[in-house]
């Protein structure tokens, strides 16, 4: 068989898969127990303080120290506040949620592009078949006409 026929016939057997983030999880960790584990313990942390009420939780968590920075007077203290307790804190949340977001439609994307190639592997089967027949049919007729 040529290289050509084995392509094609490599082509004709192949068999798609559809891989998620959540199919992809093993890769970071490993498949043993203990990566797992850490899996599983990573994707629940990643659950709750990724999540809008922890962004809230966080918040409020921040606002208590407020006015003791505003009563230290301090630009550096009060820019600090800001920077390093409030911003830190309640948008570590916020991104986390985003790329969840973002992860989910990157999924459906998967998802559907999925379902779109396995109708043109289909239907490029079906093509290379009725080709193939075709093919066929024509050697017969050449070989009568002879």
């Amino acid at each position: 068989m040529s290289s050509q026929g084995s392509e094609i016939k490599a082509a004709l057997e192949h068999v798609h898969e559809l891989v998620l983030s959540r199919n992809a999880q093993q890769i970071v960790n490993g498949e043993s127990l203990i990566g797992r584990i850490n899996t599983f313990i990573a994707v629940k942390i990643t659950k709750i303080v990724g999540s809008m009420w922890c962004a809230y939780v966080f918040a409020i968590l921040a606002l208590i120290s407020l006015p003791a920075a505003i009563a230290s007077g301090s630009p550096i203290i009060i820019i600090g506040w800001i920077a390093q307790t409030f911003l830190q804190l309640v948008l570590l949340p916020i991104i986390i949620v985003g790329q969840n977001v973002q992860a989910a439609a990157s999924d459906k994307r998967a998802e559907k592009d999925h379902e779109t190639l396995m109708a043109i592997h289909t239907l490029s089967a079906q093509i290379y078949k009725i080709n193939r027949q075709q093919t066929q049919i024509l050697d017969l007729l050449d070989k009568t006409s002879k």
